[in-house]
């Protein structure tokens, strides 16, 4: 492997790792902020103690994905010199204004809402989670109109002269079409994810022998976890369908390498459930499909035309023949891998849906399921959705290639020259020990405070009255 490859492999190893926990981060945040809001209104005790519970729960994947979040900035100039040469003037204004705004608002209102307990007015207390929250989502819409610049470059002219592609309007590269129908498809992934955890966290003390009387708070958090799982997974399909649509139109070629359709379709294009092909994909063997399907994914009619692999590769030879920056052997992503990553990402997610469903009708009045299965069914909830998410961004990129900006820039373009692959495999291996620490770490941590349930109540201390003759702590 060269040292492209192994770059490649780095930036892969290190973003899904660190997307483990923001579609966690996100979804959780608006729980803990419901429950606390819940609580300042109609003072239900159990509503403070799962806020507390969940704000636990909240923190301790909000430190590991700021940990391994700020790898993904290093990655950019460690490996990937020529890439942030060329994007730079692009990526600087949202990724800056992610750091400046959106996670400095996350961090400086999650510190208040730690610490300011009896310190601070209960409802200023319960807006400083919500400001999480809506911080968390500033960060994502920041972060992903960079990614979408990446599969429909917009809002820039290219200058010959210093080779790089310079910002002509800001605000197009905020409005992207990608960028419109992929925040909301990636919000409401995360949401799904949240209550997910919440559903499983709360039917696993539920089905605990000795949960007493905290059974009916355990109960509401399993069935709210299981409703926001369920909404959340249909506000997931309708946004990808759009979202699948915009991908067609900007990037044909991902589309039909999902489906790894080489010839083009005139109408009525089959989506196959299941293929067993050869290994490069070219061939298929045995399939089972759908008929109509993959014309609807694609165009919204049950007879659109779709273009295939083989006329795409052929257009794309004479269109970017001649261009140091774009000219490309294959043209095309690794098929296996697109239409895998594809099924998976929708196949697990309407596993997830299926799981919430069934929760919500084995937890009507007050039954408890007690099947033997629902133990594995608790521990697999809320990894589904996590693992559709990283199926999805597998797709996302894999189905991209071999382009780092779609149509301007190829991948093998953007490594940095003067990294060798040995210093490459060097920080490949210590990152991924590093996170694997890390990952030892935040498992027991979160399961250790899982396991020891909400805490008790305790009424929170009335913020002490001011006292304009005490001294102040600080002053300029």
């Amino acid at each position: 492997m060269d040292n492209l490859d192994l770059a490649r492999w780095q930036f892969a190893i290190t973003t899904v790792y660190h997307f483990l926990f923001v579609p966690v981060t996100i979804g959780l945040s608006a729980l803990v902020a419901w429950y606390h809001t819940s609580w300042v209104r109609r003072r239900r005790q159990d509503d403070l103690r799962l806020a507390k519970f969940f704000g636990k729960l909240f923190t301790i994947n909000f430190a590991l994905g700021l940990v391994t979040g700020i790898v993904q900035e290093f990655q950019f100039g460690m490996n990937w010199s020529d890439y942030s040469r060329f994007v730079g003037d692009i990526f600087g204004a949202p990724l800056a204004i992610e750091a400046l705004l959106a996670f400095f608002l996350e961090s400086t209102f999650l510190g208040l809402w730690i610490f300011g307990w009896g310190r601070i007015p209960e409802r200023l207390h319960a807006a400083c989670m919500w400001i999480v929250h809506v911080g968390t989502l500033l960060s994502a819409y920041f972060i992903l109109s960079a990614n979408s610049f990446m599969q429909n470059p917009v809002g820039y002219r290219y200058n010959p002269q210093t080779h790089r592609a310079e910002l002509t309007d800001f605000v197009a590269v905020l409005t992207n079409k990608v960028q419109l129908v992929t925040f909301p498809h990636v919000v409401a992934a995360a949401y799904m994810v949240g209550g997910a955890v919440a559903m499983a966290v709360g039917l696993w003390h539920l089905r605990r022998v000795d949960v007493g009387r905290d059974s009916g708070m355990y109960r509401r958090a399993t069935r709210l976890g299981a409703v926001v799982a369920l909404v959340a997974g249909l506000a997931v399909a309708v946004s990808g369908d759009v979202q699948g649509k915009i991908m067609t139109e900007v990037q044909p070629m991902k589309m039909a390498a999902a489906e790894a359709l080489y010839t083009s379709s005139d109408g009525s294009a089959p989506f196959s459930l299941l293929t067993v092909g050869s290994l490069d994909g070219t061939q298929e063997k045995f399939a089972v499909t759908v008929p109509g399907l993959l014309s609807f994914l694609a165009t919204g009619h049950f007879d659109g035309s779709v273009q295939g692999i083989n006329d795409l590769k052929a257009e794309y030879a004479q269109r970017f023949a001649g261009n140091p920056l774009t000219a490309d052997a294959t043209y095309t992503p690794n098929i296996p891998l697109s239409y895998w990553s594809f099924r998976l990402m929708i196949g697990v997610g309407m596993l997830a849906a299926l799981i919430a469903l069934l929760t919500l009708w084995t937890t009507r009045g007050e039954r408890v399921p007690r099947a033997r299965w629902w133990h594995w069914a608790v521990i697999a909830t809320p990894l589904l959705p996590i693992l559709g998410n990283s199926f999805g961004w597998i797709f996302t990129e894999a189905g991209r290639q071999p382009w780092l900006v779609f149509g301007v820039m190829a991948t093998r373009t953007g490594v940095s020259p003067s990294v060798s692959a040995g210093e490459v495999v060097t920080s490949m291996v210590v990152y991924t020990l590093l996170y694997g620490v890390l990952a030892v770490v935040e498992v027991k941590l979160f399961l250790a405070y899982l396991r020891a349930g909400a805490p008790a109540f305790e009424e929170p201390a009335a913020p002490a009255p001011e006292d304009e003759d005490a001294p102040l702590a600080f002053a300029y």
